[in-house]
């Protein structure tokens, strides 16, 4: 670790060696290519499997970024904590029933085992951040003040009006849809932090965000071949709710992405891909 990387609110850059973040990225990179190839043998609903592939790299990234620099700066607590919620709720459904698994060969254990994979990833970094949030960064917890709370509660709500019915039990359905919706909505607080802190993130940490979208881009494609095929009880004549619920949540992730996006990809064209990333001009400013 570098000692000077302590201290939370510093202007410094602090990121991992790049060959750390290189190995990081070939081995997710030839995961992805055995779980595609090997395992699933090209079936399309392996693209589920390599959402959560690619979700757990997002993850990995930020226990470099932490490890490396002894830092927690421009990470949000409350984001982490509605990544852990999404994680948990999916994991509920998927780890006994079968309604929302892959049909290939990933979805018998690889797809839960890579979400367990996640789920602890995150537990370990919700308590490094809150932990070193408690040593003394005030600067940082004053930045970090959009609740879960909100964002959870609503999106158990309208699961539970819009769930699907592929399990064929309510509250399991309902779970599975709250973790789309939770996970639509996780990155509003992280967002929140990078573009408030008043200092550039580190590259990990955009690096993170850019590849959790793009792990919803892969869920996204999947969703929009198979929505037709998340069923559930229409409240109005035959207009599956629940499909549709789905893509708009794929999108309003998206959406709430674009503007980072724009600045993310000019700083990889302009500065390089272990560049920090200044938000100074985001809307959420």
């Amino acid at each position: 670790m570098h000692s000077s990387a302590t201290e939370f609110g510093s202007g410094k850059v602090s990121s991992a060696p790049s060959t750390g973040v290189t190995f990081v990225y070939v081995a997710f990179l030839m995961v992805a290519m055995l779980v595609y190839h090997m395992i699933a043998e090209g079936e399309f609903s392996s693209v589920l499997t390599l959402s959560a592939v690619f979700q757990c790299l997002a993850f990995s990234l930020l226990g470099v970024q932490t490890v490396s620099s002894g830092s927690i700066r421009c990470l949000s607590s409350k984001s982490l904590l509605l990544d852990a919620l999404a994680l948990g709720c999916r994991l509920c459904s998927t780890t006994w029933l079968n309604g929302y698994l892959p049909e290939d060969p990933t979805g018998d254990y690889l797809y839960q085992i890579i979400d367990f994979v996640s789920l602890g990833m995150v537990l370990w970094l919700l308590h490094r951040v809150r932990s070193m949030q408690h040593e003394g960064s005030r600067h940082h917890s004053d930045v970090d003040v959009l609740s879960a709370l909100p964002f959870a509660s609503v999106a158990f709500i309208l699961s539970c009006l819009l769930h699907g019915d592929l399990n064929d039990r309510p509250i399991f359905d309902a779970l599975w849809m709250c973790s789309v919706f939770i996970s639509a909505v996780a990155v509003v607080p992280q967002l929140w932090v990078m573009t408030h802190s008043r200092e550039s993130v580190p590259a990990l940490t955009a690096h993170f965000v850019a590849v959790m979208a793009f792990a919803r881009v892969l869920s996204g494609s999947y969703m929009w071949h198979a929505h037709s095929e998340l069923t559930c009880e229409p409240w109005i004549g035959d207009f599956n709710h629940a499909g549709y619920a789905v893509l708009i949540a794929h999108v309003v992730h998206l959406l709430l992405l674009g503007d980072f996006a724009y600045f993310y990809f000019k700083n990889l064209a302009t500065s390089g891909l272990h560049s920090p990333l200044v938000l100074s001009e985001s809307y959420m400013v």
